[in-house]
This record gives C-alpha cells, structure tokens and sequence, in this order.
C-alpha cells in the first residue's frame, strides 16, 4: 500500500472532512476525495460513512485507523532520521510560533539570519493551537507553555513579562475608583475560543464582574482597540511601547510565562534545524540577557 494513501486516510479521519484533510496536506478536496476512494475501491471496502456534517469511520475504518497510526509513526521516525543525517545549512524548517512572537521578534532579526544561511527557508506558522511535531506538523516551536510528553528536547529560552495597559486619554477620561487602578474601566479581553489562554484566565480571575469593551482573537487587534482609547488589556511587556500606552498594573502584580524552544528528539543532529534553534535562542536571549537554559528532555 502507499504511504501517501494511508496519509489521506489519516487527514480525513482526523479533520472529519475532505476540507480540513485538503488544508492539513495542501491539496484539493477533490484530490482528497478521489484518494479515499481509490482506496476504498483497493480494499474492497467502505472507510468512511459520507454525511453532510462530515466524514464518520466505518467499523472497518476504525479497524485500520490504529495500524495506519503505527505505520505513520515508523515512516515520521525515518524521515527525522533522514533529517537529522543531512550535513548541510539548506532546506526548509517550519517553525509554529505566536503571532506576536513571530512578528515582534523572530522576523526583526531574520535579514541577519537569512545573510548567513542563504540556502535556508524558514516557514513560520502563527497559531494560539499546539502543533504535534511528532506528526512533523513543524520542526520546531516557540512556545509559551512547556510540554510534558512526547520524545522532544526542550530548552527554556527567557521569560516573558505580562503588564495591564491602557491609553493614557482613556485613563484620564475614567479615573481609578477607590484606590483600585482597574475599577471603573472597560476591558478588551480574549473571545471564548481563547479563554484558556494566561491572559484571558487572569482576567477573568482578577476582575470577574468588569464591563467588557471588546472581545478579540489576536493580540494585534487588541493593541488596535486600546490604541483607540477603548479600555483596558493583559499585554506582553515588550509589545506595549509608544503610542501613548500605560501600564496601569506591573508585571509583580500580573503574571509571567517561560519562552520555551522544542524539538522532536529525532532532528536534534540536523543542521539545518541546529542553525535556526541557535538563531532563535539568540533572539530572546538577547531581549532577556540575563535567562537562557540548556537543552531537557520534555
């Protein structure tokens, strides 16, 4: 059997759906289509039952799912195998990362990086959701939570400091209440999809019963609306400069997160995958001089 067929197989299984396999593999839907049933046609058998909410395993899928899982594992083990022998700085690494991460300080720093490794494409994916790197979704992460599971090496890069800011027209127009710098004031928080986020539980911890201004799904257009003199927001220390913005709580009284760097254990003798690990720790290094950590297991 293929191994690209047991790929489609598994996207669909996954996602539900020919849209969310096409997205996952970087095809169409109807190459998804015509795959899964090319392969139900070579099986003589029905994977999948067609629905308009989605696509459900048969019995028979189901029954193939955890073999086609084993054979996945063995071919991603040789393929980072494969990767971790090749001697040269080229190729692609694909990096999932924070927006804010991704555009504040990793992308700053790329001309410098990109001089001295022009055969080198970086790929950076910005997303608030966990990648498996095991499944080769990325090759590394810059994360703000450290995991606790899987064969990666993990290193703790810095810290990273959180503060309460608004503008300061908005804070002139609604003073502080009763000594409390957050009492009478409108906040820009998080939208439902992101309430697991730090910021967006502090929130909900340290003013439970404040009026909200504006829910958001990104950092950028919550900086937007504070900007616009809207309320108040949980911002990264180093994304709240300029503009007129004021840190109405420091960090001591808010909270912070470690910046860790991840790995599959597999690519750890790669190159190429050394060179941008070694360039990213450069980056926050640099923004917190004083932390840097050595390479752990997960």
């Amino acid at each position: 059997m293929d191994w690209n067929d047991l790929k489609y197989f598994l996207e669909v299984a996954r996602g539900g759906s020919l849209t969310a396999a096409s997205n996952a593999l970087r095809v169409s839907q109807s190459t998804v289509g015509r795959r899964i049933a090319e392969l139900e046609a070579r099986l003589d058998t029905r994977l999948f039952a067609r629905h308009q909410t989605g696509y459900f395993l048969t019995d028979e899928g189901r029954a193939i799912l955890a073999r086609a899982e084993a054979v996945e594992e063995n071919m991603l083990a040789f393929e980072r195998g494969a990767s971790g022998r090749n001697p040269g700085v080229s190729g692609n690494v694909r990096l999932a990362t924070s927006d804010n991460l991704a555009s504040d300080l990793v992308i700053p720093a790329l001309p410098a990086f990109i001089r001295r490794h022009p055969q080198l494409r970086l790929e950076i994916l910005t997303t608030t959701a966990t990648v498996e790197l095991g499944r080769r979704e990325a090759d590394l992460a810059l994360r703000m939570v450290r995991p606790s599971h899987g064969n990666l090496k993990v290193r703790r890069l810095g810290e990273m400091t959180y503060g309460v800011y608004g503008r300061r027209d908005y804070l002139d127009r609604h003073p502080a209440r009763d000594g409390d710098p957050l009492a009478g004031r409108a906040w820009i928080v998080w939208d439902e999809a992101h309430a697991h986020l730090p910021a967006a539980q502090w929130q909900a911890q340290r003013a439970p019963g404040a009026p909200v201004a504006l829910a958001t799904s990104s950092l950028r257009t919550q900086i937007a609306a504070m900007q616009a003199g809207i309320g108040l927001a949980v911002l990264p220390d180093f994304l709240a400069v300029g503009d007129g913005l004021v840190r109405v709580l420091p960090s001591e009284q808010v909270f912070s997160n470690g910046v860790w760097l991840v790995m599959h254990a597999d690519l750890g003798a790669s190159a190429r995958i050394r060179a941008v690990a070694d360039f990213l720790a450069e980056v926050v290094i640099r923004a917190n001089p004083e932390l840097s950590g050595r390479w752990t297991g997960a």
